[in-house]
């Protein structure tokens, strides 16, 4: 009996630890909160929120409590929409802005233009946070944090309470997307990415692994199971994944398992880490029609992975062709690369 008390006692314990921790939020008492409502254009006293709101959205919205992590209705909804306050109706994010982030609320990596949500220093219960609220109606959204996977590199921690969803049977494209690929040494796929028309940048680092933040001399002992990669944000008005990979297709083999060339090992491995169904389908799709019409004496071993979180590399290793055109590495292995980019897709240089 005393080991069960034990044992139910500590994971009273470790759930409680996990909501104050994961996200950094903290319930807050049910009496009622100052609101900062500097640019509020929405005043509501607590009796007219109320019938507005339910208990536990007014305990959210306007109480700054937090609903307990894993049990928000949206946590893990996939469907195609926008997010909107559930206190007002201000649409806040899209649903190609939000991704599992496994903190127990629904998370998104970017907001809707325009001011629609303030940021606000939060200095309670011992932490410095950046809370987040409704800029219209003041209400409790949740908390901003600067450790998200992707290239925003932030991650909107979001009550489902706090959101309403409206489902829409057609997302409009937004104007950039972002893909990452492995061909061997990210210096080569690097530089010619650079000078594709419509990109927009380029970084080099790690993905596919399961070690944090790895170094690249760590990737180099290849036990990190991670390739090198680059991730590529690239404007849709002006070129497009299929061209993306086009190219991707043409300045590296594909055909040659963990390796390229002289690069040996996993670490240089070819893959295609998609964030999205029809990035997907199209890169399975172009590699079937590589296969199909035998453009390789070999078949293609190129991967396709979903994306789960991509590291940057060093600083010294961005933009490195550049930076290092005389090098011995430069000059035999990337610069033949670069020159046979230049040939065949002359027309989609970017103009200086």
């Amino acid at each position: 009996m005393t080991k069960l008390i034990y044992q139910n006692t500590f994971l009273y314990v470790a759930f409680l630890t996990l909501s104050l921790i994961a996200c950094g939020q903290n319930k807050e008492s049910k009496k009622p909160q100052n609101q900062d409502t500097s640019a509020v254009t929405i005043f509501k006293t607590p009796d007219e929120w109320k019938k507005i709101l339910n208990k536990d959205q007014f305990g959210v919205l306007r109480n700054k409590e937090t609903e307990a992590p894993y049990t928000g209705k949206l946590l893990y909804n996939k469907e195609h929409g926008v997010y909107k306050c559930a206190g007002c109706g201000s649409e806040l994010f899209t649903d190609d802005m939000k991704f599992d982030s496994h903190c127990g609320w629904p998370s998104f990596d970017k907001e809707i233009e325009g001011g629609k949500i303030k940021k606000i220093e939060d200095n309670s219960h011992g932490m410095h946070r950046t809370e987040i609220v409704c800029a219209k109606c003041g209400g409790h959204l949740g908390h901003l944090f600067d450790d998200g996977p992707t290239s925003t590199g932030m991650r909107y921690c979001v009550n489902s309470l706090s959101l309403n969803f409206e489902k829409t049977e057609k997302v409009v494209q937004q104007q950039y997307d972002t893909i990452t690929l492995g061909g061997g040494c990210y210096w080569c796929v690097e530089a010619i990415y650079e000078m594709l028309d419509g990109v927009k940048s380029v970084e080099s680092g790690f993905s596919g692994g399961k070690v944090a933040n790895p170094s690249y001399r760590e990737v180099c002992m290849g036990t990190t199971g991670h390739a090198e990669v680059v991730q590529i944000v690239y404007d849709n008005k002006k070129t497009s994944l299929d061209e993306i990979l086009k190219v991707f297709f043409t300045v590296h083999d594909p055909t040659t398992l963990n390796r390229q060339g002289a690069d040996v090992g996993e670490q240089y491995r070819s893959v295609i880490l998609y964030r999205n169904a029809a990035q997907q389908k199209t890169a399975t799709d172009i590699i079937n029609q590589l296969n199909k019409e035998k453009v390789y004496d070999e078949p293609v071993v190129t991967a396709v992975q979903p994306f789960k979180v991509f590291y940057k590399a060093e600083d010294d290793h961005q933009d490195y062709y550049n930076a290092n055109k005389s090098n011995g590495y430069c000059k035999m292995v990337i610069q033949p690369k670069i020159e046979k980019f230049e040939k065949l897709f002359k027309d989609r240089l970017k103009k200086n």
